[in-house]
């Protein structure tokens, strides 16, 4: 059997990978400690479940619209406002299976064959996929631990060509936690209005943050960027809601109606009950959010301390998510083999930096328990150590 070629040029996820390798040989019964997923270890709050409950009691069970639930995107379009200063109404917002499926599906509607989209590297290793699977071509930039691995508008600018018709921002971000602060968004959103592209802005980590780090949204800046901005999230990271596959995307009414095309022809509505889930994450109690982020604060140092006294690696420290990204250059291995050697010898699973784009780093989670992180960290040391 021939596979399309659209299918054959995209590898596999390797965070999925490493997740799966360390989960077979802790179901084996060897300790593991396990650094590799972008996951809350916290359960879903309980007045969320409590939701879901009821309305699977109250038999929401059957088919619903594509775009989602209509008290479901009034409350998106409600939070953007309120929280973000974006200016939506609900006919401005689709929900969908994940901020995963909101990313394919507003790539899948908006790039055809030709089209470049530019991605600052570092990167969420889906972003170049999914372009390639529509067709276009991802241009890659790539970003420095001494500009925080944050795209700077020169590097923009001169990566913009006829044929660019998007970029992608991720502010907090994945690998890196880097925060772009309001001047620096506003100094990216004067090339974009410039040069006429659109931009997709990824805030699925927006809630986590630290040392005073605020969350700006682009698309807020001024009218002329809102026009041209597309909002993707979810309520996986923030609310620990990772399985029930809930997100959304925000924009210009035109392309919320592709997408609810393109939507309805492949997996239809968002699961019914998952639904009522989200709506009473956003209409019930959030101090649930305070205690999760004041676990990550503390793990956030713990790990960061305990990687910065280990001599050969570096780190710039996160404003934002739940990833340390360390650079590995002075160990002189590359990210899988150094990943490779450390899960089997020490027993430890993080993700190699190439994943993302750079072969110099590894990604840590400190999505887990402290006990975890105290342990992890201790092999981690022993391990460079060992290295000749």
């Amino acid at each position: 059997m021939k596979l399309t070629h659209r299918v054959s040029q995209v590898p596999a996820s390797i965070t999925l990978a490493v997740t799966a390798k360390a989960k077979a040989m802790k179901a084996e019964g060897i300790d593991i400690c396990s650094f590799s997923a972008g996951e809350p270890d916290f359960d879903t709050p309980a007045h969320i479940k409590e939701a879901a409950k009821k309305a699977l009691d109250e038999g929401k069970t059957k088919y619903g619209p594509a775009a989602g639930e209509p008290r479901l995107r009034q409350a998106i379009a409600k939070k953007l406002v309120t929280e973000n200063q974006l200016n939506y109404q609900s006919e401005n917002v689709i929900v969908t299976n994940g901020g995963k499926h909101s990313l394919f599906n507003i790539i899948l509607t908006l790039i055809e064959p030709g089209d470049e989209v530019i991605i600052p590297s570092p990167y969420w290793l889906s972003y170049p996929e999914m372009v390639k699977l529509a067709g276009g071509t991802p241009v890659l930039v790539s970003t420095t631990q001494a500009t925080g691995y944050k795209i700077t508008p020169s590097q923009l600018r001169e990566s913009i060509t006829p044929q660019t018709k998007l970029f992608i921002l991720n502010s907090p971000s994945n690998p890196t936690g880097s925060v772009y602060t309001p001047e620096e968004l506003a100094a990216l959103a004067e090339v974009i209005v410039a040069s006429d592209i659109m931009v997709i802005s990824d805030e699925i980590y927006e809630k986590i943050l630290y040392d005073g780090a605020k969350h700006v949204s682009i698309g807020s800046l001024n009218p002329e960027i809102f026009s041209r901005t597309i909002v993707s999230s979810g309520f996986a990271k923030g609310f620990s809601m990772t399985g029930w596959r809930v997100g959304y995307a925000a924009g210009p009414i035109e392309l919320i109606k592709g997408m609810t095309i393109l939507q309805g022809h492949s997996t239809s509505n968002v699961c019914t009950f998952a639904q009522h889930g989200a709506i009473a994450a956003l209409e019930g109690p959030q101090d649930c959010l305070q205690v999760m982020f004041d676990a990550f604060t503390a793990r956030r140092v713990a790990m960061l301390e305990a990687v910065q006294a280990i001599p050969g690696l570096t780190c710039s420290k996160p404003d934002g998510a739940f990833y340390l990204f360390i650079d590995i250059s002075k160990t002189g291995m590359n990210s899988l083999d150094f990943c490779n050697a450390l899960l089997e010898e020490k027993q430890v699973a993080i993700i190699p930096g190439i994943a993302f784009g750079t072969d110099e780093c590894i990604r840590l989670s400190y999505a887990t328990d402290m006990t975890s992180i105290e342990k992890g960290m201790e092999r981690l040391s022993q391990f460079v150590a060992s290295i000749k």
